[in-house]
């Protein structure tokens, strides 16, 4: 049974940078995405029910993620190659983030893992085009969080900001190859 975990960090935090492969032979880091807000999605494992079936929702939501101008990766502790064979099997159109070795040292560094279990929590993150924390929030165990709270923090982040962490009218957010 896991223990109590400690809050996400806090709205205002700037975010941790961090470099992660997306595939075998090619990182990303958080700068990639400077300019547009981010939507961090870290999750326990590929191939579990309520990872599928969370990270189906946001697939299924990129469209309007990116209308918002927001880029969305999502971060778990399986390798690469598992998440290239994962986002194969379940057409996952957004970077599977492998924080594998060290293992977790991201997910730490955004209070989003769990020790006793080995694995990353449910937690998300919206980041503003500078990388500060504007809304976050960690699911129960074993619970789709859903992506309400995610599109909500999207458009009161873009309200707020006049629309500087969108990108320009009629363009969409740049998504990091």
């Amino acid at each position: 049974m896991a223990t109590s975990q400690a809050p996400p960090l806090a709205a205002g935090t700037q975010a941790p940078s961090f470099t992660l492969n997306v595939t075998p032979d090619q990182r990303l880091t958080l700068e990639d995405c400077s300019g547009n807000s981010v939507v961090l999605i870290f999750y326990p494992a590929d191939w579990s029910p309520v990872c599928s079936d969370e990270l189906a929702v946001f697939n299924e939501l990129l469209p309007e993620l990116k209308q918002l101008g927001a880029n969305v990766l999502a971060i778990s502790v399986d390798g690469a190659w598992c998440h290239a064979a994962f986002a194969r099997d379940r057409k996952l159109h957004m970077p599977l983030l492998a924080d594998f070795e060290p293992k977790g040292k991201v997910s730490r560094a955004f209070r989003a893992y769990r020790e006793e279990e080995g694995v990353s929590d449910r937690v998300l993150y919206v980041l503003d085009g500078e990388g500060k924390v504007f809304w976050s929030y960690r699911s129960p165990v074993g619970v789709n969080p859903g992506a309400d709270g995610v599109l909500d923090a999207l458009e009161r982040l873009n309200a707020q900001s006049g629309g500087r962490a969108s990108p320009a009218p009629g363009q969409e957010a740049r998504v990091p190859s």
